[in-house]
């Protein structure tokens, strides 16, 4: 298997609620809730990445904080190095580009939401931190 996709993912927290998006239809993992975020651009930094992304998706700008945790997860087909970043939204209002469904959930909502499986760890890590 080759290098493991490394992709940036913002963690964007509002009254103990995260930012999730829905996939799409057509998609890999389609109907799936997520952060927002995506794969990282030869030559980018994980932080611009996690930048770019929200803004393309969500249509957001946001500062990237700190680093939150890192997640190999290997698919059947693909491994995926995830790389969770607290951020805070600096302008604009959530609107998915892709015409999906937005929502805000608290982590308990997200445990019962199709969450992809390389997503579910960041739960646990999620539940630590909002309940102590």
């Amino acid at each position: 298997m080759s290098a493991p996709l490394e992709i940036a993912l913002a963690l964007i927290e509002s009254e103990g609620r995260y930012l999730v998006a829905r996939r799409p239809p057509g998609v890999p993992l389609e109907g799936a809730w997520e952060f927002p975020g995506g794969k990282r651009e030869p030559g980018e930094s994980l932080e611009d990445c996690a930048r770019r992304e929200v803004r393309e998706e969500i249509g957001v700008d946001v500062q990237v904080g700190a680093l939150r945790a890192v997640v190999h997860h290997a698919y059947p087909d693909r491994s995926v190095l995830l790389h969770f970043f607290d951020c805070s939204i600096v302008s604009g209002k959530p609107v998915s580009s892709a015409g999906g469904e937005l929502r805000w959930a608290s982590v308990d909502e997200m445990g019962v939401l199709p969450i992809p499986e390389a997503n579910r760890t960041i739960l646990s890590v999620l539940t630590r931190t909002t309940r102590t």
